[in-house]
């Protein structure tokens, strides 16, 4: 029963062997080589980008615009970064273009529920 068995195991390894290929692009390039995104230096520039308009959205909380013009801004904020870490950090500025479609339908969807929500509670109405 014993040689049966690692005779089967064997077969089935050769079996999936065969069925199974290396991912695509596994082993054309070198370990390191890769041209996928940014430098460490570029990821650092991003990071900082982002940290300066985290500052700028900290700076606008003090600053006491009315509420229009501090939701607005705000909000045009939160778009720059969302488009950054999208494209930046999760790589989607390199990818397949799908993938850029579908977060940046899933980014319109988020604003529209928000104005939505800002417009049932009468945000924009005239004071």
């Amino acid at each position: 029963m014993s040689s049966e068995q690692t005779e089967l195991e064997r077969d089935i390894s050769d079996k999936v062997d065969d069925v199974v290929e290396p991912a695509h692009g596994v082993d054309e390039h070198p370990a390191g080589d890769h041209k996928h995104g940014l430098t460490d230096m570029g990821y650092v520039k991003v990071a900082l980008i982002l940290a300066l308009m985290t500052a700028m959205e900290v700076t606008l909380t003090y600053l006491h615009l009315p509420g229009k013009v501090f939701m607005t801004i705000l909000l045009v904020l939160m778009v720059a970064k969302f488009w950054t870490v999208v494209s930046y950090f999760m790589h989607l500025k390199f990818d397949n273009k799908i993938f850029t479609r579908l977060f940046y339908t899933g980014l319109l969807l988020a604003c529209f529920v928000y104005l939505a929500a800002l417009c049932t509670f009468q945000f924009f109405a005239p004071s």
